[in-house]
């Protein structure tokens, strides 16, 4: 029997151990950002977890960068989702960055008509995943930012198998 929380035993062949960086300035964060672009996948979900100004929004503004997005890159806090068009692959592919730190409740994710867009090709980046409670399905990759010293400790832990494919193909280095 599989207690709550226990990964199935077909999952513990398929996913990895979390990967932790501790980052010392913005430039890090960027280029772990960029990083993180060079292996998204079509479909992929990442939650970005982190306290206020932990850098969740600095990380996907590089990472879009990283996918050579050249348009403005703004925080979601306001407008709950900001839709972006990148190519993948040589693919056009929308990528959706959510903020979800105003929703009042979790039925506001229902109501915004957001649950059409997990359609298999679309990529989300949600912030505060946590206020749609469990009307999101499990993310690929949890993306944790947590302020460290006078930096940033960053663990990319994989959740599903894809996740985990992704996240062994990640070449950082820092300098």
């Amino acid at each position: 029997m599989i207690e709550r929380g226990e990964l199935h035993p077909i999952m513990r062949s398929t996913v990895m151990a979390p990967l932790t960086f501790y980052l010392k300035g913005e430039e890090a964060t960027q280029a772990l950002g960029k990083a993180l672009a060079d292996i998204l996948e079509k479909g992929l979900t990442l939650h970005l977890k982190g306290g206020l100004g932990a850098g969740k929004t600095t990380l996907t503004r590089a990472l879009l960068r990283g996918l050579g997005y050249q348009g403005r890159v703004k925080s979601p806090t306001y407008t709950l989702v900001e839709p972006y068009t990148v190519t993948l692959d040589g693919e056009k592919v929308e990528l959706l960055h959510f903020d979800l730190y105003r929703m009042g409740c979790a039925e506001e994710f229902l109501d915004a008509g957001f649950r059409e867009s997990f359609n298999g090709t679309t990529i989300h980046i949600i912030e505060w995943a946590e206020n749609a409670d469990t009307l999101l399905e499990p993310p690929d990759i949890t993306v944790s930012i947590e302020f460290q010293d006078d930096g940033r400790k960053i663990s990319l832990t994989p959740v599903s198998p894809k996740g985990s494919a992704c996240l062994q193909k990640l070449v950082f280095r820092q300098e």
